[in-house]
């Protein structure tokens, strides 16, 4: 079971935004510098959570990347479904007919994962990254 490296980079993008004070906009050439990632590439991903609610995009001088909802209300699970979208991992036992055993287990598995993922924000995330950064004296990232 593997996400995309695309999950990977927007995970990290939406923590970064998470970690800023609320509207301030970031642009996609420092976001993409700070994953060493193409820019291209992230604006891909970021249209992806654009599509999905989750990002404001500027366009201008001024412009940039910021979170549309509060940091808060955006799950691990969010993130996860705007890239990857809502197909589930495991794909079924079609040919052992229905009640499948093994399906039942997987799916399952899947449920408690994803309501674990559905409980985790990426604000929660940002928190513990600001308590770390403050107790180890690191600057903050809240430009």
């Amino acid at each position: 079971m593997n996400y995309s490296k695309g999950t990977n980079y927007a995970l990290h993008t939406m923590l970064d935004l998470a970690a800023r004070k609320p509207g301030v906009k970031i642009g996609v050439q420092e976001l993409a510098a700070r994953q060493n990632v193409s820019p291209t590439y992230l604006s891909k991903i970021l249209t992806k959570l654009a599509k999905a609610g989750l990002v404001d995009s500027y366009s201008g001088a001024q412009g940039g990347y910021c979170l549309r909802r509060n940091k808060d209300d955006i799950s691990f699970l969010d993130i996860i479904q705007a890239i990857e979208g809502n197909t589930p991992l495991f794909k079924g036992c079609e040919s052992n007919g229905p009640g499948c055993l093994v399906e039942s287990v997987m799916r399952e598995s899947e449920r408690k994962m994803d309501d674990h993922l559905r409980a985790t924000t990426i604000g929660q995330l940002a928190d513990k990254m600001a308590a770390h950064l403050a107790e180890h004296g690191a600057v903050s990232k809240e430009d």
